[in-house]
């Protein structure tokens, strides 16, 4: 038998074998590769980052918050759960209130996981004062709470994850509706948004974000083109263009580096964010998975190829002997 003929009859569980290797040994052994960001992505950061209080300012001309609505469960943290991590890195560097909810019970752990994981690199940061966590309540109160927040926020979550009373966190001084708290980022591995788009954005002018699985991206770009949605996070891919935005602007230590900049994302410097030692693991996990992600798209790639190749010639030559 020819080469072709024998990959015709490979056992498939070396394509296995060899799929799973392609994507373990990126993950174990990370490399440096371009990551280039999009415009969906760069939206959704200069929109927050624009949330950060100036050194100049007081803080009631710029009391500006975001809510992260975790509405998802563990099956799809792979890809969440990075672009969580890196929002709530940013929000923290930044100095920008963070409030966060879910109408999700499964969500409810991986809310805390993820604050808790940003916040081992923030120990300044204090709940009610720089963040506060809503925590699960019922989807039944969803609509109620959605737009009670138009109105007042305090009065349409009275009580916070820790049992606290909303209105008395010295958080809440100068935030009352989605005039301050105005961006909602919702991710979701399915259709994300659309309460939000049908009433705080509809109804309040709220500006709403997304984060969603990358096959569920196709269906949130109409929302986009139409201006529903200020911008969205894709996939993993979406998380590593947000790793990347947050490390060359938000965490640079740079004052003057901190406006976003096409020129300084030129620079091939920080592509070397990956290998970086002074960069903990948890905020470079996107990057890492892509590479992984990229390989193995590659490997499979060339088995498809491959196998195709070899499947017309065998049954050329089987032509040509009859």
């Amino acid at each position: 038998m020819n080469i072709f003929e024998r990959l015709q009859k490979l056992d498939r569980r070396w394509i296995f074998l060899v799929v799973a290797i392609a994507i373990i040994l990126p993950l174990i052994f990370p490399f440096n590769s371009k990551t280039y960001t999009t415009e969906p992505t760069e939206k959704l950061y200069r929109l927050i980052d624009s949330y950060a209080p100036g050194p100049n300012e007081k803080p009631v001309e710029k009391d500006r918050a975001v809510l992260l609505c975790f509405t998802h469960d563990a099956s799809t943290m792979p890809e969440l759960f990075p672009m969580e991590i890196a929002i709530l890195r940013h929000c923290f560097e930044r100095k920008i209130k963070v409030f966060t909810i879910t109408f999700i019970a499964s969500a409810a752990p991986i809310m805390d996981y993820a604050i808790n994981t940003v916040k081992e690199e923030f120990p300044e940061v204090k709940s009610g004062e720089n963040y506060v966590n809503f925590g699960f309540k019922l989807g039944a109160l969803q609509l109620p709470i959605i737009l009670g927040m138009g109105e007042d926020i305090a009065e349409a979550v009275d009580i916070d994850a820790e049992g606290r009373k909303v209105s008395s966190l010295p958080i809440m001084k100068n935030i009352k509706n989605y005039n301050e708290m105005n961006l909602v980022m919702d991710f979701s591995g399915s259709s994300a948004g659309g309460a939000w788009i049908t009433y705080a954005r509809s109804k309040y002018g709220a500006n709403v974000g997304v984060g969603v699985t990358a096959v569920m991206a196709a269906d949130e770009y109409p929302y986009i083109q139409t201006g529903q949605i200020t911008g969205m996070l894709a996939g993993l891919k979406g998380a590593a263009e947000y790793e990347k935005l947050v490390d060359v602007f938000a965490a640079n230590p740079d004052p003057n580096k901190k406006e976003f900049s096409r020129e300084l994302l030129k620079d091939p410097k920080w592509d070397n964010a990956i290998t970086d030692k002074g960069i903990a693991y948890k905020f470079k996990q996107a990057r890492i998975g892509m590479n992984a992600q990229s390989v193995a798209h590659i490997m499979i790639i060339v088995f498809i190829l491959i196998g195709n190749i070899g499947y017309f010639i065998t049954k050329y030559k089987q032509k040509q002997q009859q």
